[in-house]
């Protein structure tokens, strides 16, 4: 699956509906990230919008598949190893 398919200039047109073609995107956007780093929210929300608008929604699946750690009140992140 190429993450090419759903960019435009860079910036991501839709999110894939495919789980394989999600886990290729989660896996490119999660290389944004330093390990050993901590990111205020700030930080991350202006990572991920620099690739889609809804910059929070790409936030959130990276929590959610495991790629990113947030603190209890959701003000730090941080990079998890797989």
């Amino acid at each position: 699956m190429e993450l090419a398919n759903f960019l435009h200039d860079g910036k991501l047109i839709t999110i894939p509906r495919k789980q394989k073609a999600k886990e290729v995107l989660f896996d490119a956007l999660i290389d944004k990230f330093e390990f050993d780093h901590d990111y205020s929210e700030k930080e991350v929300n202006e990572i991920l919008a620099e690739v889609y608008d809804d910059y929070a929604i790409l936030r959130r699946y990276l929590v959610d598949t495991g790629r990113l750690a947030r603190d209890d009140y959701g003000h730090h992140y941080r990079r998890i190893k797989k």
